[in-house]
């Protein structure tokens, strides 16, 4: 897996590029603007030139824009909604100037009107943004969801369903957060639950799909539908949960980014997360610690034991990123 994280941009595009590279990563998504904004200041050409020329000379091999909090593109607000198409065409557009390989989104939350509905209406907003940004470079990647609320996506055959409906398989992906995979119900700590999600998420969406992940510990217990992160190894899934993916070949050229917490020591706390997750490339599989799952109908069955596919050796997001041990949203 590439690992990296979600740096700021307080201090310049290319300057998150070259912490990203101070700090050890492989990959970085930032903020292209401030998440509470609908529109962000213009991006000046030159500052996009040298954004691409920092990541070429940092060797970075993936990159990624996070969308911001306040779009709800499957909303059933006409007023909201038209907002949101624009700030992510606007979004999309930017990303696009970046250059970076993928703008990640949170699909958005029904809010009454029904999933189906909502799954609906996210496909025309993904439909009217494609058109108003034809032949973009940039894959779109719908985020999982925790299951919180109305919010869609927490299961595999909703992010499935709404991009089949689009009909543009090779501009829309999907970027699983390992948090938010747990908080919907699916315990991958284990050989057997590991096997599991992978058997679900082939069937119900295509491993291919998978473009990045979010790689974030979980506060919160396995069902409980909580979005509250944690740094690797310190919360409910443990060292074991993250083995599975940083040893699967499936993942050796899929990005992973941190959104752990920070602290008054900024991202020397990310540096610890990446030596954390390194560490269990090649190494044996850590004790599982399982506690209490909290009831949920996303959660898998039919367990299978497989184990973790060996991996070559190892290679050696406002404008700041987030420094809670949960990621702020908000939807319309």
């Amino acid at each position: 897996m590439l690992l990296g994280a979600h740096l700021g941009i307080a201090g310049g595009l290319a300057e998150a590029s070259h912490a990203a590279r101070r700090i050890g990563c492989d990959s970085l998504q930032i903020f292209s603007k401030s998440p509470q904004m609908w529109a962000g200041p213009a991006i000046p050409t030159a500052a996009a030139e040298e954004f691409r020329s920092a990541v070429r000379a940092d060797g970075l091999r993936a990159t990624a824009v996070h969308h911001g909090y306040l779009a709800n593109l499957a909303g059933p607000k006409p007023e909201v909604l038209a907002r949101s198409r624009g700030a992510f065409v606007d979004e999309l557009t930017r990303a696009e100037l970046l250059g970076v390989d993928g703008l990640i989104f949170h699909p958005g939350a029904h809010l009454g009107s029904g999933t189906a509905t909502g799954v609906a209406t996210l496909a025309e907003s993904l439909k009217e943004a494609f058109a108003a940004v034809p032949r973009g470079s940039v894959r779109v990647l719908l985020e999982n969801a925790a299951g919180q609320g109305t919010t869609l996506g927490s299961s595999f055959g909703e992010l499935a369903t709404a991009i089949d409906a689009v009909g543009a398989p090779d501009r829309l992906g999907v970027a699983l957060d390992t948090c938010h995979l747990f908080a919907a119900g699916f315990d991958f700590r284990s050989p057997e639950g590991y096997g599991t999600l992978l058997d679900r998420l082939e069937s119900e969406l295509g491993i291919r799909r998978v473009r990045a992940f979010h790689l974030n510990d979980a506060k919160a217990p396995v069902g409980s539908h909580l979005d509250r992160h944690e740094n690797i190894g310190k919360g409910e899934i443990g060292l074991s949960g993250f083995h599975h993916f940083v040893n699967d070949r499936r993942w050796a050229e899929v990005p992973g980014f941190l959104e752990t917490p920070l602290d008054d020591r900024e991202y020397a706390r990310y540096a610890e997360d990446l030596r954390a997750l390194r560490a269990l490339e090649g190494a044996p599989f850590p004790p599982v610690t399982t506690r209490p799952a909290v009831p949920s109908a996303a959660a898998p069955s039919r367990p299978r034991r497989v184990a973790p596919a060996p991996r070559r050796a190892p290679r050696t997001r406002s404008s700041a990123p987030p420094k809670k041990g949960r990621t702020a949203r908000r939807v319309r």
